[in-house]
């Protein structure tokens, strides 16, 4: 669209500039702010300026969301409402946790958080300053402040929802009040999120004195039809299943090209693919064996009427335990030991059960009497699997990449697997997968093709940047790459090495540093060669460059996170505290970015 002949050249370049990577909400905040401006500009200048009418001290006038995100899920759940609220009338910001200014926290009335939990308890990487400050000495006291908390998780881990009550008790701590208890949404996240969202805002019309719209209804999370999203994905026919590890190799990783054709989606490198799984019928059948079930037998839940098995097979967990499910079992088989492991001091012993066994296991080993119906309801609904792609759209076209490690294993002599890939792995060419693209703002190349960029993706981890590398060749970037890569033997896991060669060759690829951990007496891993290469990784570093993590967060991303500050340390001459304060501000600056799982 053309700009209006009355507005400069040079104050279009700054619109542009100003407007440039902006989120919706921010946009229309921006057209109101300008608007106001206007406005004033054209009163008379004899005007007298309207006073507002006195308040009463310490009645909120405006709410907050914050939210702190890691796949997006978070991210998606506080926009909506954030939709409600606007259709109520009400004066709203929304704000992500590390674009929030912690200082404004002490003038807060009214806030609403709506965060994920990301491994063990822990803060999703947007929201790790926040948190540090809320639980540092220097946070207000905060008893003008009105709050509640939305959590996002994983009923599969011990800590379900952790950060979110953590957060809750310690701004209860500070004194603020509580509207409503803590929200804790498992992967079903509507489940929790629409009777949450739905008393929050009639809340938030009550604290602002705003009485409710007649005839009022909630927004769903996803309202917009007719687009391919989450609730309605697009059936992609997959065009090749290849594998990409050796014969050897303990791994099987495969290479997954599936075609967009027809779809209109589009996707930036950084993006991640949903995939809604399957369950093999060979774990269906061997549930409904094991409890005595009928296969047939037509159940119903929330007005939908399904055959047993087609519950299981498209609609439930079956590969994945949780505590909930747990704790229902350990009731009706009465078994002293499941409810031991349900008690506070066995978090351990629990963690180690949920990590290691499957529905399958606890349902052979305790026998106890499920109807169908009671089944159904009692398992979690089945969630779509996250798939950081592989590939740049600028190269490929209609078409998206993934990279697939195939999760199978043995337990008491059965068969064992991940819903998932096992049913993306077994898929023939032509056959169907439901997906959608779920964004990811927070692991994006630098708008500065001049940039350097340091990719550090162990394992499937070195998914994005294949995407990261053939995007920036497309665009001719100028800024150099350097990837390091690890797993555990050269000759049957160095996954796309005649494609990383290629790049060097071509000079796509400036710098490739490779750690095969298992090719030697002593282990090395990519934080290994990370302080192997510590003074030249510190320069590129300290010369602009964005260090990006892709992988396994429990311990790689830990791992390589310790190798920066050490580092930084080493090479900068910092202590500790300089050095955290470093990688801080290159994760506030966006030049420190992780994709962790």
């Amino acid at each position: 669209m053309l700009a209006p002949t009355y507005l400069p050249e040079s104050k279009q370049n700054l619109i542009t500039e100003l407007a440039d990577g902006l989120e919706p909400n921010a946009l229309t905040w921006l057209s109101g702010y300008f608007a106001g401006i206007a406005q004033g500009r054209q009163l008379p200048r004899s005007a007298p300026v309207a006073v507002p009418a006195a308040v009463e001290t310490g009645t909120p006038k405006r709410l907050t969301i914050l939210y702190g995100s890691q796949t997006g899920n978070a991210k998606r759940v506080a926009e909506s409402l954030a939709e409600q609220v606007a259709a109520s009338g009400l004066d709203y910001r929304i704000v992500r946790a590390d674009g929030y200014s912690t200082r404004e926290l002490k003038d807060e009335h009214l806030l609403y958080i709506v965060i994920s939990t990301q491994g063990e308890g822990e803060a999703p990487d947007d929201s790790l300053s926040f948190v540090e400050f809320l639980n540092s000495r220097r946070a207000p006291k905060l008893p003008q402040l009105q709050y509640a908390v939305l959590g996002l998780g994983d009923s599969s881990y011990p800590l379900f929802c952790g950060i979110a009550q953590s957060i809750d008790g310690r701004l209860a701590e500070l004194g603020a009040r509580r509207l409503q208890d803590t929200g804790t949404a498992d992967l079903d996240i509507e489940t929790v999120a629409i009777p949450w969202q739905e008393q929050a805002v009639q809340q938030a019309r009550d604290a602002l004195k705003k009485p409710a719209a007649g005839g009022a209804s909630v927004t769903p999370l996803h309202p917009k039809s007719g687009k391919v999203t989450r609730e309605h994905p697009y059936a992609a026919e997959l065009i090749l299943n290849q594998p990409i590890t050796g014969r050897d190799s303990d791994k099987d990783v495969r290479h997954l090209e599936l075609s967009l054709e027809g779809s209109h989606l589009h996707y930036k490198p950084g993006d991640a693919l949903g995939v809604w799984p399957v369950q093999a019928s060979a774990l269906v059948d061997r549930v409904i064996s094991v409890l005595g079930l009928d296969a047939d037998a037509q159940v119903e839940i929330k007005q939908v009427t399904r055959p047993l098995r087609e519950w299981l097979t498209r609609h439930r967990e079956l590969t994945v335990l949780t505590r909930p499910f747990l704790s229902a079992h350990a009731e009706r088989s009465g078994s002293a030991d499941l409810q031991a492991l349900l008690q506070p001091e066995a978090q351990d012993a629990l963690k180690q059960l949920l990590e290691t066994r499957q529905l399958i296991d606890i349902l052979a080993s305790y026998p106890a009497p499920w109807s169908a119906s009671e089944l159904v309801n009692a398992l979690r609904p089945i969630s779509p699997r996250m798939y950081s792609i592989a590939s740049s759209q600028a190269v490929v076209g209609e078409e998206v990449h993934l990279t697939l490690a195939n999760v199978a294993y043995e337990a008491d002599g059965d068969s064992r697997w991940g819903a998932a890939s096992n049913y993306l792995s077994n898929l023939q060419e032509g056959d169907r997968v439901e997906v959608f693209v779920e964004e990811n703002t927070r692991f994006r190349l630098p708008s500065d093709d001049a940039r350097d960029i340091i990719m550090i993706g162990p394992g499937t981890g070195i998914a994005p940047f294949r995407a990261f590398v053939q995007e920036r060749s497309a665009a001719g970037a100028t800024g150099r790459n350097w990837l390091f890569f690890g797993n555990p033997h050269f000759a049957s896991d160095f996954l796309y090495q005649t494609e990383w060669q290629q790049a060097l060759k071509n000079g796509e690829l400036h710098r490739l540093d490779v750690a095969f951990s298992r090719d030697q007496s002593e282990k090395i891993y990519v934080q290994d060669k990370l302080k192997a290469r510590s003074a030249e990784l510190f320069a590129w570093i300290q010369g602009g460059a964005h260090v990006y993590v892709c992988g396994d967060a429990t311990r790689m991303a830990r791992d390589v996170q310790q190798a920066l500050l050490d580092i930084a340390q080493q090479e900068g001459g910092m202590d500790a505290a300089q050095a955290k304060a470093w990688l801080d501000a290159l994760a506030a600056q966006g030049r420190y970015a992780r994709d962790v799982y």
